[in-house]
């Protein structure tokens, strides 16, 4: 009894550890690419290129769970926003209910006998799905002018680059963490 105790609070505090760490990368990483994107000329063309914040939402659903996911999704913009006014105020709801397909859809499916490419390639379509149900929502639904069809097309096409390096980068992460966690 008190070894199962003992090993529940590991994997709670592993995954609380984990939730934290993606919220503060969540919240730097795009901050770095903003910064090296004003430095260079490019704006925030970085940022929307290679995607950082789902990178550590993406993780912790694979690592820790749905929970952990979706916390991480809420927290990173929120906290983001409320440092650096990033993203902008129009696209926050948008973003968060992506990022929150993306934790959730990678938290479900972490325990799956998958492979993690595949794995990463179902959630990031989960949490592009959800995207764009949230901008019809708000354009067809509230008449909204603010968000449109087009934009959720262009943000695929620009962040192709970060969706790849995603399916590359998040299953190599999984297995070297993984397998850690064993020696």
């Amino acid at each position: 009894m008190q070894q199962a105790l003992t090993a529940n609070r590991i994997v709670i505090r592993n995954k609380t550890i984990t939730t934290a760490v993606a919220i503060v990368a969540a919240v730097a990483l795009p901050q770095i690419f903003h910064a090296v994107g004003a430095v260079s000329g490019l704006g925030s063309a970085l940022g929307e290129t290679f995607l950082p914040m789902q990178l550590p939402v993406l993780l912790a659903g694979l690592l820790a769970g749905p929970f952990a996911g979706v916390v991480a999704a809420i927290l990173s913009p929120l906290i983001s926003f409320a440092i650096s006014g990033m993203p902008g105020q129009a696209m926050l709801p948008y973003i968060m209910a992506e990022l929150i397909g993306y934790g959730l859809a990678a938290g479900v499916l972490s325990k799956t006998k998958m492979p993690v490419i595949g794995k990463v390639l179902a959630a990031q379509i989960a949490g592009r799905i959800i995207r764009t149900g949230a901008i019809l929502i708000v354009v067809y639904g509230l008449g909204s002018q603010t968000a449109t069809i087009a934009e959720t097309l262009r943000f695929i096409v620009t962040g192709l680059p970060g969706i790849l390096l995603q399916l590359c980068l998040l299953p190599l992460v999984v297995f070297r963490i993984e397998n850690t966690k064993k020696i």
